[in-house]
C-alpha cells in the first residue's frame, strides 16, 4: 500500500522528468538532502555540472510563497540565499541552487580551531546585521499576543506532557506574572526583520568560489517583524550547540558593535542591550522547551529530547541573574528534583 510520501515522491519524479532537459538532470541520482521540524523535505540531484536542491512542501501543510517572498527580500540586502530556479506552487515543488552540504552545526561536530570558529561566526553576525535591514512590509508581527501564546507551550508541553505534572495555583500565578513581565519587556524592543531560527543548522558553510559568500542562509520562510535581539539570541544561545558564557557574551558584544555601526536601533548602552538580550533569551528558550517536548511526544521526533538539558541550562543561566525570575527557578528545580541555589545580579 502506497504511503502519502510515496505518492509525493512519484509526483516529484514525474515533475523532474518533465524538466530533465532544461537542467540536464540525472534523475537516478535523486536522494534525500535534509528534512526539518515541519512537513517540508529536501532532495539533492546531480546535473551535468553540479547539483541542485529540490524542495517538497506538501500544499496541504506548507505554502511555498513565503519562502519565495523572503528569499527575494534577503537577496536584495546581499544575503546568500537559495535562488529559485523552477517552481510549481500547485504541487508544492521548488528547484533551488545548491549552497553546499555542510551546515555550521555539522562543522561544529568535528574539531575546529578557534580561529576558524571566530571567523565563521563573525560572518554569521555580519550577515545578521544585513538581514535586519531587509524589507518587513506585510510580514506577520511578533507582537504581545503571539509572544504570550508561544510561552504557553512551556506549561502545556514541557510541564504537563513531558514532566507529567501540573503546576499548583500559586506556581501558575507566579509563572503567568513572569510571562507577562517577559512579554511586556520584549515587546518594547525595536522591531526589525526576524528570521526566527537563525542558528547553526540553518547556516550553510559556503565556499565562496562554489556557493557564494559565507554563510548561506536557509529555512527563513517563517520570518516576522519582531524584537531586534531575537536572532542574536537564536545564534548565540543555540539549542543544539553549547557555548560557555564568555563566548556568548563576546558574540553578543560583537553583534551590538556591528549593529551600532550599521545604525540599527539597538540601545546606545551595551548593558541595556544585554538585558534585552537576556529577557529575549529566556522567552525563546522557554518556548523551545515546549516546542521540543511537543515534537518528541506528539510527532515522535525523539532526538529533540537530546537538546533539552542544554536549553534548560540557558533558561537557568538567565533566571539565576534576576530576582524576578526566582519562582521560575523554583518550578524548574521541582521538575528536575534539585535544590535551589541562586545568586542574583539584578
Amino acid at each position: 500500500m502506497s504511503t502519502h510520501l510515496d505518492v509525493r515522491l512519484d509526483l516529484l519524479k514525474n515533475w523532474l522528468h518533465s524538466l530533465q532537459n532544461n537542467y540536464q538532470l540525472k534523475l537516478d541520482t535523486l536522494r534525500p538532502a535534509s528534512s526539518d521540524a515541519s512537513f517540508r523535505r529536501y532532495f539533492r540531484i546531480d546535473t551535468h555540472d553540479g547539483t541542485l536542491i529540490i524542495m517538497d512542501a506538501p500544499p496541504a501543510h506548507e505554502d511555498c510563497k513565503p519562502f519565495i517572498d523572503i528569499a527575494q527580500r534577503l537577496s536584495s540586502v546581499g544575503l546568500n540565499t537559495p535562488h529559485i530556479l523552477e517552481q510549481d506552487l500547485e504541487k508544492g515543488f521548488l528547484i533551488l541552487n545548491d549552497l553546499g552540504n555542510l551546515t555550521y552545526y555539522q562543522r561544529l561536530q568535528s574539531e575546529i580551531s578557534d580561529q576558524e570558529l571566530q571567523s565563521i561566526y563573525r560572518d554569521a553576525l555580519a550577515a545578521m546585521v544585513d538581514m535586519q535591514k531587509a524589507d518587513t512590509t506585510g510580514l506577520p508581527i511578533y507582537d504581545k499576543p503571539r509572544l504570550l501564546t508561544e510561552l504557553g507551550l512551556f506549561n502545556e508541553w514541557y510541564v504537563q506532557q513531558y514532566h507529567q505534572t501540573t503546576l499548583s495555583d500559586k506556581e501558575k500565578t507566579q509563572l503567568d506574572a513572569i510571562f507577562e513581565l517577559l512579554v511586556q519587556h520584549n515587546d518594547k524592543q525595536a522591531k526589525v526583520f526576524v528570521h526566527r531560527d537563525y542558528h547553526s543548522p540553518n547556516l550553510m558553510l559556503c565556499n565562496p568560489t562554489l556557493h557564494g559568500k559565507n554563510p548561506g542562509v536557509i529555512d527563513f520562510q517563517d520570518a516576522v517583524l519582531g524584537p531586534i535581539s531575537y536572532d542574536v539570541v537564536s545564534l548565540v544561545m543555540d539549542a543544539r550547540t553549547t557555548w560557555e558564557e564568555p563566548q556568548q557574551l563576546d558574540w553578543a558584544i560583537r553583534y551590538w558593535e556591528m549593529a551600532r555601526a550599521a545604525n540599527l536601533p539597538v540601545p546606545a548602552d551595551f548593558a541595556d542591550f544585554h538585558v534585552d538580550y537576556e529577557y529575549m533569551g529566556l522567552q525563546r528558550n522557554l518556548r523551545i522547551l515546549g516546542v521540543f517536548a511537543r515534537l518528541a511526544i506528539r510527532d515522535n521526533k525523539k532526538h529533540y529530547l537530546d537538546h533539552m538539558p542544554r536549553v534548560n541550562g540557558y533558561v537557568r543561566q538567565v533566571a539565576n541573574r534576576y530576582i524576578a525570575f526566582k519562582p521560575l527557578l523554583n518550578i524548574l528545580d521541582r521538575l528536575d528534583n534539585i535544590d535551589t541555589k541562586v545568586g542574583y545580579t539584578f
